[in-house]
């Protein structure tokens, strides 16, 4: 490059962030390089080899160096190779040569990493040429006997050959393949000192992978590598650690057939606890080697298909099958380090993991002939719901969708239960990824073949059909929902199954159940099916009654009764569904109902379940529903009566407030015996503290259906209603504690709401005067509490407003003056985190309160 400016100021321009500085480099060694080529480079290579020059301007040169060898574009490569084999005289070949392998021992790693790249370029060139015979012996040696800075500087020349994509090359590496061996082995050993050689070993290691076939097919020298290889999984460098488990997915891929022996004894291990570590790398890594595992399993599995002997079938140790209990749990956990600002594309370690189950899915053994295997394939896939986000489980479910679908066509049952059991728990874990276009009809109709072949499979396609029936049950009020069209068969397919004669109790009530949602789910174009349905159920109701008198022994006692409780439970689902259309079924209903609580005994689930439907009905029927009462009086008081079954009284106490509610005025003639029961089940000591808060309100329904008659009971009431708002916890008191006295007090609010307004609306709220102070008194507690939950606001925004409703002349214009109630509606109104009806209910005891402070100061009551 004589009469060109300085070389270092041209290569310190080549780096230049200047673009015009940088170009005008480049076009300068463009010209050089054109007009003397050995000359350029044997500049180049002397200012690479220059010890007292800049570690900045030795890599420039080592870049221009390697530039001159190689090209991205092919034509523009071979015509550079053919430069310097063609055009270059041996003596400059030689000088570059000799000059670039003496620069690697230097101590400036700039240079030593530059100088590793222009050995690779030209080894490139020369090696599959059969040129440059001594070069591997020379970087063996320099790996052995030479200074750290050699030794990192030639394994990083040995990485680079071995990564290099030309095809020639990479065919004459094979007969080299016992020098690079030596080479990156020694460099990776846990002896070495060295913690920069030995990554560059690991790395270079990992980069010749390919080449050493030969060599891992001999027992001892396999060993060694793989020794040396887990070793470093280990290391205190995480780089190094990485580096490792590169080199194990590299292996894996190329070498499965060797891995059972390393898998038995270390690498089911140390993958697992590479997947724990707290370097994120290294954990992608050793998720990555479990992908590489699927993989290979994958197409190993798709190639012994095909094949038409035994003798040409690969080697398969289902090794992701055998450490799916260890493996998909960590993959999980690693599922949920999901980073919220990452981006969509960003490769981190839960995409790894999602990915790595995605393949464990595809590689779960769906086709092995093995049923064994089949089952565990399809129950690795069940367990991947269990735990991560949705959104990262759909793309995983949506792969897997329809094998597993025409997994409930297997020829083991075992297979198909166990096909179910996922099924359900995709349909109650993830069931945004099913599409009811594409897998909704094959999913039914499989899980009702399930149902209908298989007592064993029984639970768990009614499991997945339940889920299927609330998933896609759409707005209420809807003319269709996706299950719609499955409806009617639905129907017919669970009736024949409940109605067969071999029917096993289990799965009749399991069938039962599955009918009952799907009548909850039903839309609006099913109701005429509901209707029909409502015949089939109440006929099978009827029909129980006889069975009664062939009641011989416990069994048959216990199924009769499921069966009872069961029609009782879908006859409620349809009266809830119809409403007042099923009405005209009415009558026939309340026949069966009652006939059925005249002749079961005690200590059964059947009054309960005929509750619940008489409840449902008298909410459909209304007022209408009084023509029955004088029938089923009788039934309610005992139940109400009944403390030594605490469940059937509760029961009786809801169904109080019902009917109640559903008949309203017309409930009175029979409050006075409501009212006994319902005081002396508050006195009892046989029922727990949970039962006191439903009698209270149910204070609250009686007063609120029949006015002012509630009169009568206005003193008693007022007094009970009063004793209990002296009950409240202590600091140290139990939760269970904290919990009731919340609950209680939303019982006394609901109770003087209801009180409230039935004096309202009867012109006697004079008769409540005496009592609004104590009102006043727990509101004042509440607002003082911070152990309250939003039905207790709720309910005491509803008293707030009724009492400022009632009394509309500013008779209690002090009390509500005062500024803890004003916090205490702002509170509620303003709280987030509360019910619409919540905060709208706030929002009008603040205008009736409003109402009240701006009346007549007419003022009765000082607080």
């Amino acid at each position: 490059m004589e009469g060109s400016p300085d070389i270092n100021i041209v290569l310190t321009n080549s780096l230049s962030p200047d673009a015009t500085l940088r170009n005008a480099a480049e076009q300068q060694l463009i010209q050089a390089a054109e007009t003397n080529f050995s000359q350029y480079l044997v500049t180049l290579v002397t200012e690479l080899a220059n010890e007292n020059a800049q570690g900045h301007i030795r890599a420039a040169a080592g870049l221009a160096l390697k530039n001159a060898f190689t090209a991205r574009e092919f034509a523009h490569q071979a015509a550079l190779q053919a430069k310097w084999l063609n055009q270059t005289d041996q003596e400059t070949k030689a000088r570059v040569k000799e000059l670039a392998l003496q620069t690697l021992s230097s101590a400036n790693a700039q240079a030593g990493q530059a100088t590793a790249q222009v050995v690779a370029s030209i080894a490139t060139i020369e090696l599959p040429r059969n040129q440059w015979p001594d070069l591997m012996h020379s970087l063996v040696r320099n790996v052995s006997e030479g200074n750290p800075h050699q030794k990192q500087s030639s394994l990083t020349a040995i990485g680079f050959i071995c990564e290099s994509p030309d095809q020639e090359l990479r065919s004459s590496l094979v007969t080299h393949s016992n020098a690079i061996l030596t080479a990156v082995v020694q460099g990776a050993r846990k002896e070495e000192a060295s913690g920069e050689v030995r990554l560059a070993a690991i790395t270079a290691l990992g980069d010749s992978l390919e080449f050493v076939g030969n060599n891992f097919k001999h027992e001892g020298e396999r060993n060694y590598i793989m020794q040396v290889i887990c070793e470093a999984t280990q290391a205190d460098d995480s780089r190094i650690q990485q580096g490792a488990f590169g080199c194990l997915n590299r292996i894996m891929a190329l070498y499965y057939e060797n891995m059972r022996f390393y898998m038995e004894k270390a690498l089911f291990g140390l993958t697992i606890l590479g997947m724990k570590s707290e370097d994120e790398d290294v954990a992608k890594l050793a998720v990555e080697f479990w992908s590489t595992v699927c993989e290979e399993e994958i197409a190993i599995e798709d190639d012994n298909a095909q094949v038409e002997s035994s003798e040409q079938m690969r080697p398969f140790y289902n090794f992701s099958r055998v450490a799916t209990n260890e493996v998909v749990p960590v993959l999980l956990t690693l599922l949920t380090k999901q980073d919220e600002d990452a981006s969509d594309d960003e490769y981190n370690i839960s995409r790894a993991a999602y990915q790595c189950l995605q393949l464990y899915a595809q590689a779960s053994n769906l086709r092995s002939e093995d049923w064994h295997n089949r089952d565990a394939a399809v129950s690795a896939f069940g367990a991947i719901m269990d735990g991560p986000d949705e959104k990262v489980l759909e793309p995983i479910v949506k792969s897997g969708m329809q094998p597993l679908i025409s997994m409930m066509d297997d020829p083991s049952v075992q297979v198909k239960d166990s096909t179910a059991y996922a099924l359900g728990r995709i349909t109650e874990a993830c069931s945004e990824a099913i599409d009811p276009t594409q897998h909704l009809d094959p999913l039914v109709r499989s899980l009702f073949n399930g149902l209908m072949s298989s007592p064993k499979m029984a639970a768990s396609c009614c499991w997945a059909l339940m889920n299927l029936a609330e998933r896609f049950a759409g707005d209420p009020g809807a003319a269709q929902n996706p299950m719609t069209p499955h409806f009617n068969q639905s129907v017919t397919n669970l009736l024949t199954v409940t109605g067969r004669m071999d029917c096993e109790a289990a799965v009749r009530t399991a069938a039962y159940e599955v009918l009952n949602v799907f009548v909850q789910s039903s839309a609006n174009e099913s109701l005429a099916a509901v209707a029909s349905l409502s015949t089939v159920i109440i006929q099978r109701l009827e029909e129980t009654v006889p069975m009664q008198a062939q009641v011989v022994s416990v069994e048959d006692k216990i199924t009769l009764e499921d069966m009872q409780t069961s029609l009782c439970t879908v006859l409620q689902a349809i009266i809830l569904r119809l409403d007042k259309e099923i009405a005209p079924q009415g009558d026939r209903i309340m026949q069966v109902l009652l006939q059925i609580l005249n002749i079961v005994g005690g200590k059964s689930s059947v009054p309960e379940a005929s509750f619940a439907t008489i409840s449902a009905l008298s909410n459909a029927m209304e007022e209408d529903f009084v023509k029955y009462m004088d029938a089923f009086a009788p039934f309610l008081y005992n139940a109400l009566g009944n403390q030594e079954e605490p469940s059937l009284c509760s029961m009786a106490i809801g169904l109080v407030s019902d009917i109640t509610r559903s008949m309203g005025e017309r409930s009175q003639p029979y409050c006075d015996n409501f009212m006994n029961y319902l005081l002396n089940n508050l006195r009892s000591t046989a029922l727990a503290n949970q039962f006191k808060p439903a009698i209270l309100q149910c204070f609250g329904d009686i007063a609120g259906a029949i006015g002012g008659h509630f009169e009568t009971y206005l003193t008693v009431v007022a007094q009970v209603l009063q004793q209990a708002a002296t009950v409240t916890a202590t600091a140290e008191g139990s939760y269970e504690m904290f919990d009731y006295v919340v609950s209680l007090r939303e019982g006394i609010m609901d109770a003087w709401g209801g009180i409230i307004g039935a004096m309202k609306s009867s012109n006697k709220t004079q008769i409540l005067q005496p009592y609004v102070p104590s009102i006043f008194q727990l509101l004042n507690s509440i607002a003082g509490d911070s152990n309250r939950s939003e039905a207790l606001m709720r309910a005491s925004m509803g008293v707030i407003g009724d009492l400022a409703d009632a009394y509309p002349n500013g008779e209690l214009v002090e009390a509500f003056r005062q500024d803890w109630l004003t916090v205490l509606i702002k509170e509620t109104r303003t709280n987030r985190e509360f019910q619409s009806r919540t905060i709208d209910t706030a929002r009008w005891a603040r205008e009736q309160v409003k109402r009240q402070i701006g009346g007549t100061q007419n003022v009765m009551l000082q607080t």
